[in-house]
């Protein structure tokens, strides 16, 4: 019953507004970009120096020097520019980001976000522009897998690993549901078909709200 991590991606670009200004982060986010609805213009920003990113190259196509931020081949759609990564910077930093999609190990109930370092020593920090994003942006989505890969919960009370940035995020996309951050925790707002909502909540560290329809 859980989606797929393309069908994850989908489900984020559906709420992505026509004309918006967007970065990706490292990692699951980076597949919105191949999955623009049709007919909808979304300008996808690289921190690396890209404004205009395009979908991952077809296969054997893509141009070794057109990476994003993540080191993976991307194309530049009819438009598009190049400029220095400081000047990306300054566009995440004055808060010319419409939205920002982004990876986590754990969000909590407040809408705190930590994405950059585990307790796990083989995994070293990598914070990026993950912070500057995160406090930048007008509106923080995260897209990540409900649960880590032994079934933990990412979805806490209070997260446990080192803070990227709090009570920043807007509403939290994972393979099993949509979730809004709201004064009162989380509120589910969609679930996969076939799953209950305690099914949900057993999965999932901090009390459960839902909403209508959920």
């Amino acid at each position: 019953m859980n989606l797929t991590a393309r069908r994850m991606a989908a489900r984020v670009a559906q709420d992505i507004p026509d004309g918006s200004y967007v970065n990706l982060g490292i990692g699951l986010p980076t597949l919105v970009a191949d999955v623009v609805p049709p007919g909808r213009e979304i300008i996808y920003h690289s921190e690396n120096g890209i404004l205009g990113m395009g979908p991952a190259p077809e296969p054997g196509t893509g141009d070794p020097e057109l990476i994003n931020a993540g080191k993976q081949l991307v194309t530049l759609v009819p438009g598009g520019a190049y400029f220095h990564h400081t000047d990306a910077f300054v566009m995440m930093r004055g808060g010319h980001i419409d939205i920002t999609v982004l990876g986590a190990f754990q969000v909590a109930a407040n809408g705190d976000l930590a994405n950059w370092a585990t307790d796990d020593a083989t995994l070293p920090p990598a914070v990026g522009g993950a912070m500057d994003l995160a406090v930048g942006a007008r509106q923080v989505f995260v897209l990540t897998t409900h649960t880590t890969k032994d079934g933990k919960p990412k979805l806490l009370p209070t997260c446990t690993y080192p803070l990227t940035a709090a009570a920043v995020v807007d509403r939290v996309y994972t393979d099993l549901a949509v979730l809004d951050v709201t004064p009162e925790g989380f509120v589910v707002r969609e679930m996969v078909p076939g799953l209950s909502r305690d099914e949900l909540q057993a999965r999932t560290g901090a009390p459960l709200r839902f909403g209508d329809g959920s």
